[in-house]
Order: C-alpha cells, then sequence, then structure tokens
C-alpha cells in the first residue's frame, strides 16, 4: 500500500514538474511576440529567428555540458534518463529527466533576454555564437554556485551567506540582463535612436497587437516558472504552497501593471501601452526570487514597486545612451535585483539583504564580466554588428534574406 502510494506521488509530481516546463517553454514564443512587436517591421523575421534557434542552442549545450557544471553528473544525461522507479530514484519526488527538461527551458529564457536588448543591429551568427558560450558555460556556472550548491571559486556557498532566490530572479532574469547589458555597452545605439546635444528619439514597434500577445503568453508561462520551482504538488503542503506561489505571481503582475500605467501617465501625460506591458513583466521578475512567502496584497504591492522602478529605469537608461529596444535590461536587469532585495522582507529565515546582496554582486560580475570578454572576442573575430547599410534597409533582408511582411514594408513595398 505505501510503495503504491508512493507511485502516485510519483507520478503526480513528475507529470506536474514536466507541465510546468512546458508553461516555462510556452515562454520562449511569449518573448519572441514580445520582441518582434516592439521592433521595427523591417527587423521582424531575424527576431523571430533569434528567439527560436536560441532555444535550440540552449536545449542542445544544457545537454552536452550545462547541466554537468550546474549540478555534476555526466555527459549526455547518462545519469538522469533511469526509466522507472529503482534505486536511487527512489528517494526523488520527481523523474530526474524531469529536472533536466524543466532545468533546460530556464536556461534558455535567460538567453531570451539578450536577443530584445540587442535588436536591430546585431549580427545573427555572432549572437548565436554567443549564445552556446552563454547557455553551455557563462549560466551554468553562476547556476552551479547558486541553486547547485556549490562553493563559489572553491570559497563559500552563497547559500551559507545567506542568499537566497526562490525562481530565479537574479539567477535567471538578472543574469540574462547583464549578458545583455555587456553585449549592448558594446554594440552601441541604433542609428538615429539619439541626436545632438541628449536628443532621444523614439523608435516605435511595429506590431502592438503582437507586443500584448507576448506579456499575455510570459505572464502565463510564469506560473510555471514560479509555481515548478515549488518542485511538488502531491501532498497537501506542497499543493498549498503552489496555490499561494500562483496568487501572488499574478497579484504581483496586476500591480507592475497598474503603477507602471499610472507613473507614464503622470510623466508623459498619456496612457502608454509598452510601459504598462513592461509594468506587468516588471511586477512577475520583482515576485520570482520569493513568490511563496508574501501575502497576496505584499505581493501586489512588491509588483507595484517593480512597476514604478522599471519606467524610471527606461527612462535613465536613455539618457545614458544605453539603447535597449524592447526594455530587458530594465525589466529583468533593475527589477531582477529589486526582486532579490525584497526576499528578507518575508524570508528572513533564509535569507539576508546582505547574503541578497552579496549574491546578486556575484551573478552580475560573473556574468557581466564573462560576457563582455566573450562579445569582445566575437567584435575583434567575426564582428558584432550589421553594417550602415543593412541596418537602414533592415536585417531580414540581409541577415535572413527574407522579410516577415513582404506585401508591405521594405524593398518590395512603401514602407522602410
Amino acid at each position: 500500500m505505501e510503495n503504491n502510494i508512493f507511485e502516485l506521488q510519483y507520478a503526480l509530481d513528475t507529470f506536474y514538474f514536466l507541465v510546468c516546463g512546458a508553461l516555462v517553454m510556452w515562454m520562449a514564443a511569449g518573448f519572441a511576440m514580445l520582441e518582434a512587436g516592439l521592433v521595427r517591421s523591417k527587423n521582424t523575421t531575424e527576431i523571430l529567428l533569434k528567439n527560436v534557434a536560441l532555444y535550440a542552442v540552449a536545449c542542445t549545450m544544457y545537454m552536452v555540458c550545462g547541466y554537468m557544471i550546474m549540478y555534476g553528473g555526466d555527459l549526455f544525461l547518462s545519469t538522469i534518463t533511469g526509466d522507472g522507479v529503482a534505486g536511487a530514484e527512489e528517494a526523488a519526488t520527481y523523474a530526474p529527466s524531469a529536472d533536466f527538461f524543466f532545468q533546460v527551458v530556464f536556461v534558455a529564457t535567460a538567453m531570451s533576454i539578450v536577443s530584445g536588448a540587442v535588436a536591430e543591429r546585431m549580427k545573427l551568427w555572432a549572437f548565436l555564437a554567443f549564445a552556446v558560450v552563454m547557455t553551455g558555460f557563462i549560466y551554468p556556472m553562476e547556476g552551479s554556485w547558486t541553486w547547485g550548491g556549490n562553493a563559489v571559486f572553491g570559497m563559500y556557498t552563497l547559500g551559507d551567506l545567506g542568499f537566497s532566490d526562490f525562481a530565479g530572479s537574479g539567477i535567471v532574469h538578472m543574469a540574462g540582463a547583464a549578458a545583455a547589458l555587456a553585449g549592448v555597452l558594446l554594440l552601441g545605439a541604433r542609428k538615429g535612436k539619439y541626436g545632438p546635444g541628449g536628443q532621444i528619439n523614439a523608435i516605435p514597434g511595429a506590431n502592438l497587437p503582437l507586443a500584448t500577445l507576448g506579456t499575455f503568453i510570459l505572464w502565463m508561462g510564469w506560473f510555471g516558472f514560479n509555481g515548478g520551482s515549488v518542485l511538488a504538488t502531491a501532498s497537501v503542503e506542497s499543493a498549498n504552497a503552489v496555490a499561494i506561489v500562483f496568487m501572488n505571481t499574478n497579484a504581483a503582475a496586476a500591480g507592475g501593471l497598474i503603477v507602471a500605467l499610472i507613473v507614464a501617465r503622470f510623466m508623459f501625460g498619456k496612457a502608454d501601452l509598452t510601459m504598462a506591458l513592461n509594468g506587468a513583466l516588471a511586477g512577475l521578475v520583482a515576485i520570482t526570487a520569493e513568490p511563496s512567502t508574501p501575502t497576496a496584497l505584499q505581493a501586489t504591492l512588491f509588483g507595484g514597486i517593480g512597476g514604478a522602478l522599471v519606467v524610471f529605469s527606461i527612462v535613465t537608461l536613455d539618457k545614458m545612451k544605453i539603447d535597449d529596444p524592447v526594455g530587458a535590461i530594465s525589466v529583468h536587469g533593475v527589477v531582477g535585483l529589486l526582486g532579490l532585495l525584497l526576499v528578507p522582507i518575508t524570508n528572513g529565515e533564509n535569507s539576508s539583504f546582505s547574503g541578497q546582496l552579496i549574491g546578486a554582486a556575484t551573478i552580475f560580475v560573473w556574468v557581466f564580466g564573462t560576457s563582455l570578454i566573450v562579445w569582445g572576442i566575437l567584435k575583434a573575430v567575426i564582428g558584432i554588428r550589421v553594417s550602415e547599410e543593412d541596418e537602414y534597409q533592415g536585417v531580414d533582408v540581409s541577415e535572413c534574406g527574407m522579410e516577415a511582411y513582404p506585401e508591405f514594408v521594405g524593398s518590395k513595398g512603401s514602407g522602410i
């Protein structure tokens, strides 16, 4: 009887884990739609190709070496592809291969953050070359120091210092933003974005309905992102924990959107859809570091703080001439740090402000530093930016040889 109960719990937890992983995988579609909506029409095909290709690269590199670096084990999943419940698996709550699948979609999420920030002027193959290193080495190394529980350079573990990141505000989102920032600094701004005397020229996206759809897809996928990080659901305790995480994740997104919309109205005098969308995403990032301990009201307030912060951050980065077409660095980086710093407010037993700061600094310095080196090597060897002519014409034609909307834009239509 006990064995039957265990097998049922094992099956339910594994199924839940896989479904949550599939929801996180669906976030790849959300990033693709969001970014395709916020870039100009002449760059749509290339940004879509980047998103689908980076997902494939992430899955392959994490299989080849990333998972081994992050959690140990042999290459090619030889230690995590057991069949059925036997031996060491009896101590687990879910199939080991389910854990790999859940982890690999997180890797792809971190890399998806980079694609939006470098959009409209980066070479496709330089981006994919960076994706190989990011998903196969840079992310797994910082992941091994955090979720993997390994000592940083053999000296200390971040968990022992009071660092906690439930689902990845820092480990996934801030890491992706750090890699993006390094690329943007070496890449430079889009032509025409900044003028003389500090002038900032708006470059609106081509398809705001698509961007809105992408935000809703991300919002939905985030339930798997945070909810799956509970790691189980087949007991009363874990089921209640999952319900709280879902509730707080949704509340934070709502709070982030509302506050961002209000702040943008006071700052710009109009209701700004793109700021509202980024506000929702900022709320989600803010709650990701600890969605299991706040009350629903606290989660809404945390999301609201993230929504306000992202508006100010996007404006500030523009003034600093850091060109981020989709606001990824602000949403995932600045608010990712905020999310880490909010953890001790509701989970002081497992975290401290000093531990969160040390953990955030470790993640940022490692990812930003190594990314800067990799981007620098790529810039010197193959170049990372398309030519001025190709940028003006649109990278769809120069990088992909096809247009997303051939009847309406570009060389075959009336638009530019």
